[in-house]
């Protein structure tokens, strides 16, 4: 780290005013803010606080590690199993894996050549998704003269790990484009935005190319094999369910890179919560709206449309519901502030992502539209509620 602090004092004078790079300023800029600079006030008033943007993208990023390893190791199990029906063993099971973790006979070899697979799917949407990003972050800050925000690096680590694993890199490109200029800048930037920008993204690619999002060829990247997953096929009398719910929880099923193990994501949700960082009333809310209406749909039942039986246990380990709920919907800018508004908000989730996964089977992910759905509401939520808390102090001060 000295030497790169050394690399960036010597070349510094080249960026500033008068430099021959001043146009690359903020190039130069948010590298030196993501590695060394702490952000301070420059006029009062001051606020005093270790938790500054840089550690709580860290702290996010960190809360994200086990969700990485999981869209790095299941996709390449997915893969390799695809693999195996068609030319033997290949990679192993699971069930292996996690005997080898526990050193039970030891053999790191498919657990190694799933997480390598898996990385060769995921590592190139990661950068395609970084470098787009990075480059409208640059140039929206070099025309507005403002600094580079350093929240762009948990954007661009969560569109990826919303996304299939098959996705084209020029979907990638276009997405995470929406949703950094449409979903972000045009609102004024990080902290003006009413929608989460990785949420927006994505969903201009499910309604722009649906077949590329959600299609029956997505789910396996091999060529010749293709799967539903598990929540197409519980929408689908006709198809018998594929996993268990252990497998579903843990994360062994197909889906996008980073939905599937609701594991990874408590440990994600334990790390917000003591950090402060996630609310816990709004992922609390969230799952007490979905377990309260799928119950509702359960009593009511339906004799065509089987999603009215799925149960609250299935809802919570099929699709984004777990990833949803601890990293998109907690997002700070742009969900409900006030702590009864939370509540609120959460509920209105809950209740939205089981109404359009039972409703509307076309729709088995309900999560991203439930969300963005939140997100548009929870400005007047938290309106009702601080206009409710002024009504209040009216009224004792005229006592």
């Amino acid at each position: 780290m000295r030497a790169l602090r050394k690399i960036l004092d010597r070349v510094e004078h080249h960026f500033q005013e008068g430099g021959k790079l001043k146009s690359l300023y903020y190039l130069y800029e948010v590298i030196d803010v993501f590695f060394f600079t702490r952000k301070t006030t420059k006029s009062a008033p001051h606020v005093r606080d270790g938790l500054d943007l840089k550690r709580l993208m860290v702290t996010v990023m960190f809360a994200l590690i086990p969700v990485v390893f999981m869209a790095f190791y299941n996709t390449g199990l997915q893969v390799n199993l695809a693999l195996q029906n068609l030319s033997g063993p290949v990679g192993g099971s699971w069930q292996r894996d996690f005997i080898s973790l526990l050193g039970i006979g030891f053999d790191p070899d498919a657990l190694i050549a799933n997480v390598v697979h898996g990385a060769l799917y995921f590592l190139p949407i990661y950068i395609v998704t970084f470098v787009v990003g990075i480059f409208w972050e640059i140039l929206f800050a070099s025309v507005r003269k403002h600094e580079i925000n350093e929240g762009f690096f948990v954007t661009s680590l969560l569109f990826p790990l919303i996304l299939p694993p098959t996705i084209p890199y020029w979907q990638v490109a276009l997405g995470i484009s929406f949703g950094v200029v449409i979903g972000k800048e045009v609102f004024g930037g990080v902290g003006m935005n009413i929608l989460n920008p990785a949420l927006v993204g994505r969903a201009f690619l499910f309604f722009a190319y649906p077949a590329a999002i959600s299609g029956d060829k997505v789910w396996i990247a091999v060529d010749g094999i293709s799967q539903a997953t598990p929540l197409a096929e519980l929408a689908e009398p006709s198809i018998q369910l594929s996993t268990s719910w252990v497998d579903a929880f843990l994360g062994f099923i197909p889906g996008s890179s980073g939905e599937t193990s609701t594991l990874a994501c408590l440990f994600g949700a334990i790390v917000l919560i003591l950090t402060g960082i996630g609310s816990w009333r709004i992922m609390v809310s969230v799952l007490m709206g979905m377990v309260g209406f799928s119950f509702l749909f359960n009593l009511i039942g339906s004799g065509s449309n089987p999603m009215f039986q799925v149960s609250p246990l299935w809802h919570l380990v099929l699709g984004g519901f777990a990833f949803g709920t601890v990293f998109m919907a907690t997002d700070p800018v742009t969900a409900a502030m006030t702590q009864k508004g939370k509540y609120i908000y959460g509920l209105l989730i809950g209740f939205l992502v089981v109404l359009i996964r039972v409703i509307n089977p076309a729709f088995p992910e309900g999560m991203m539209l439930a969300i963005l759905f939140g997100n548009v509401f929870a400005p007047i939520i938290d309106r009702i509620f601080i206009n409710a808390n002024i009504r209040r102090r009216l009224a004792r001060h005229v006592r």
